[in-house]
């Protein structure tokens, strides 16, 4: 685990295949997803911070989710709740939505709805220091379009609504691959599903956690998509 500080109050932890992120207000820090086979992310964040210390899920897959024992209660959009709690995972609920605003004292955070890769995706919008964090939908890597709660006609809806917003941000932090990323990639990764729902997109099929599945590489991004 490598953790390292970005900026003022704000810390990456990387795991190598995935990250988590931890900001810290003048009153209260929040972890921005958890880990994948990290199972003490909230010991992390007490070393490193003296503030109480909140959880915010950008979505429910397993891999931003290792830690999710350690907390009582936790931020996410309730679309995410059929992707949760179905895998057994549990802990109180405290709902998000669309320009939500959590204020850590001094440093308010600004929740951005971006369903596609999963119903219920959200960035973090962290408005002082103009960064945004992502999750998965934004990033160079390889972007998961397959199985249950993918829809690429909504990834690309949100794409468009980033790249809409982008004046907000100058640096994007998502939880895989190359970080910081610019918002010109936004516009590029919009053109690739746009291509790939077109039909226009040449893929490879593959077989992924033992699904077939087809993989295009876009040059920006690699989507992995249902046959």
């Amino acid at each position: 685990m490598n953790k390292i500080e970005i900026g003022k109050g704000t810390w990456v932890f990387d795991e190598g295949g995935v990250r988590f992120f931890l900001l810290e207000g003048e009153t209260d820090a929040l972890l921005i997803d958890c880990g994948m086979s990290t199972k003490n992310a909230l010991d992390l964040a007490v070393e490193t911070t003296p503030l109480p210390i909140k959880l915010i899920y950008t979505h429910a897959d397993m891999d931003h989710t290792g830690s999710w024992v350690q907390f009582a209660e936790f931020y996410m959009h309730p679309a995410e709740c059929v992707n949760y709690f179905s895998n057994g995972r549990g802990g109180k609920l405290c709902p998000v939505y669309d320009h939500d605003v959590i204020d850590l004292g001094g440093r308010p955070l600004k929740i951005i709805e971006t369903p596609g890769h999963t119903p219920g995706s959200i960035a973090v919008l962290d408005i002082n220091n103009r960064r945004i964090f992502t999750g998965d939908p934004v990033q160079d890597g390889r972007i998961f379009m397959f199985g249950p709660y993918r829809n690429m006609q909504a990834y690309t809806a949100s794409v468009e609504r980033l790249i809409g917003l982008s004046g907000e941000f100058d640096e994007i932090y998502p939880s895989h691959s190359s970080y910081p990323l610019k918002a010109d990639i936004l516009p590029k990764l919009k053109k690739a599903a746009e291509e790939i729902l077109a039909g226009n997109a040449s893929g490879t099929e593959e077989e992924v956690f033992g699904r077939k599945i087809v993989s295009y590489d876009m040059k920006t991004a690699t989507f992995l998509c249902d046959k």
